[in-house]
Formats: C-alpha cells, structure tokens, sequence
C-alpha cells in the first residue's frame, strides 16, 4: 500500500482532502511554549498540560513515520453572517449547524483506517483524531500539502477555501510525503482588520482569550463584562476571519446530509431560541458540536446576545420569568447576565427616546 493507495480509500471514505506528511518535529511546532506563556490560551489549562506531547507526534505514536492528514468541507448553502443585517439573528459558527463533526468525521477516519490496515495485510501502528488529541493538526496538514496556516490561523487550501474539518491519522507505515504549501497570503491582512476584538497581536497569532469564538466556547463562568458588547449577537463561536478571506469569497460547497443545518439552528432567532424549554436546548447540543458549550453556556450566550440585540422582542424574551421549563434561566452566572442584558437594553432605549419638556421659545 502506498500514499495513492491512502488517497484513493480517503476519496471512498468521504474526505475531500488527503495528503501525507512526514512525522517529524517540525519547527512551527515549538511555537505552542512561547504562545502558553503569553498567557494567550487563557482558560483552556489542557493545552498546557499535555504541551510536551503536541511538540511531536512521535511523542503519541513513538514508532511514528507519517501523518496522513485530512479534509471534510462542511461550508453549506447559507449567507455569511457579515453579509446579514438582522438584530435579531442567532448567529452560530457554521462548523456546528449540522451533526457533530467529531462523530461523523470519527467514523469516517476509523473507517479509512480499517480499509487501510485491510489493504495493506500486514499489522502497523496507527491512531485517528479528530480535534481530540495532542497534534497541532494544521501545522501537518500543512506540511502534507492540504493548505497554508493563513493569517487568521486557520488552514487555507487555494482551490477550497478554509472550511474543513481536519483529522488525522498517525501511522508507522513509510509513506510517500507530499511537498509542504506555501504561503499564498501576501499582503492581505482583510481577516486581521476584521476582527471585532483585535484579537491577532500579529499574524499568525491568535490571542484566545480576545476571540469571541473562546469568549462564548471556552469560558464556562462570566464573560468579562467588558467584552460582552463585542459578542453582538453571536451565540456560540465566530467566523469572520474566515468569512472575509478571499479564497472564501466564492467558496466551494458541501451537499453531504451531514452538515446541513438542523432545522433550529437554520437561521436561527434570538428570542424562539431564548424560549427553548431546556430538554429541548439540551436535545439540541446533545446533536451538535455546540455540545461544548453546555446548557448554561447557551443560555448566558443568548442573554448577552439579547442584550446586544436592540430590539422590542428581545426586551420581552428577557422580561419573561423562569419556568419549570426553562430552569437554567435561574443559574446565578445566567441570571448575571440577564441582569445585564436588560440594563444595557433599557440604556439604549432610554437614549433613543426624544427629549420632552414645555416649549419655552414663545
């Protein structure tokens, strides 16, 4: 079995990217130690403790000789959230509308490796991730000829655009590898200036706890209040930086059942999700990525999102009380953030509304 072999089974098993890189410790891969130390992964202490073995992935697989690296594009047919103008959208990062990638791409990857270790007759050591493991998985698919690491952090493909879900398999089988990507960025910085919270330091360099994807993700207590105005009405996740590159401008699209929105989170309102009982938020996330997040995750998410919102209807959904339906309203950190909600909002109606008092001119 050889590199083509990989591909060819990849192509089988549902993936649209495939490319081979050699298990080495590349030198991008040293970055992560200077990136820990300032302080930039915040809250997420994981990346800290299991650094040593996402510095290479031998440190995984010691027997290690190549990292077959993959894509699955999931962008669907749907506008991008900076070309809607709509207070009272729910915006969601497009990665979460359909199942959980994490599952269906799982699959796809244990798949691809029965058919492999079928294909090939003799035993090797192999291990599949799927965003779950210690790898810094673009820094390979880069190196396996899938794309870039572009500005904004994320893998670009020149043909494909950057909306992939990445996996990887670790292997000690000695295949071919592919020539690395170039980077194809020149002097575009449209991701870096479009970042509502100037989150990139520089390029190449995300500052997590600026980004509004960690802010609504990654943080399980309060969002700092001075950063809940910046979250505008965003739920769970951000995508501008991806949404505003050129090689996403007319981007390819998937078809696969997979990653089509599930019908509640299609355009979703603030105000219909904020009046979700929880069994039905919960059946929700328990279906999707957004399960990250938890119950009062969303919940805190959408509250700061109403707030930010300015409209009559998310004045009411945030008047209404707690119901036996609706008990995680009641959880003191969302509770916090209602209180907020609804101070911000009274703020802004009461600057809208047109001075009065007696003419005194006649």
């Amino acid at each position: 079995m050889n590199a083509d072999d990989v591909k060819t089974f990849a192509r089988e098993a549902g993936f649209d990217l495939c490319g081979i890189a050699p298990a080495k410790a590349f030198p991008e891969l040293r970055f992560l130690d200077d990136w820990l130390e300032r302080g930039y992964a915040g809250e997420m202490r994981y990346l800290a403790r299991n650094a040593r073995r996402r510095s290479d992935v031998r440190e995984v697989v010691p027997s290690a000789l190549s990292v077959i690296s993959l894509g699955t594009l999931y962008n669907t047919d749907r506008p991008y959230s900076t070309e809607m103008n709509d207070p009272d959208a729910a915006l969601i990062s497009r990665y979460a509308w359909g199942e959980d990638y994490h599952d269906v791409v799982g699959r796809r990857t244990e798949a691809l490796l029965e058919r492999m270790r079928a294909a090939n007759g003799e035993p090797f050591a192999a291990r599949c991730y799927v965003d779950t493991g210690p790898v810094q998985e673009r820094v390979y698919a880069q190196h396996a000829g899938l794309g870039w690491i572009g500005k904004n952090t994320c893998l670009i493909n020149p043909e494909q655009g950057s909306w992939f879900f990445l996996a990887e398999i670790i292997t000690s089988l000695p295949l071919e590898p592919a020539a690395p990507q170039l980077d194809q960025c020149g002097t575009c910085t449209l991701c870096l200036e479009a970042c509502p919270t100037g989150a990139f330091p520089e390029p190449r360099v995300l500052d997590a706890t600026r980004c509004l994807s960690y802010l609504t993700i990654e943080i399980r207590g309060a969002i700092p209040e001075g950063r809940r105005p910046d979250v505008g009405t965003r739920v769970y996740g951000c995508d501008i930086c991806q949404e505003v590159c050129p090689y996403n401008a007319a981007p390819l699209r998937s078809d696969d059942p997979a990653w089509q929105p599930a019908p509640e989170l299609d355009q979703p309102r603030l105000s219909a999700l904020w009046r979700q009982s929880d069994e039905s938020l919960e059946s929700l996330l328990g279906r999707s990525a957004m399960s990250r997040a938890r119950l009062k995750g969303l919940r805190r998410n959408v509250a700061v999102a109403l707030g930010n919102s300015s409209t009559v209807a998310s004045a009411a959904a945030l008047a209404e009380p707690v119901s036996a339906a609706t008990p995680s309203r009641g959880d003191p950190i969302v509770a916090e953030h209602v209180g907020w909600a609804r101070r911000r909002l009274a703020a802004q109606s009461s600057a809208r509304a047109p001075e009065t008092g007696d003419d005194e001119s006649g």
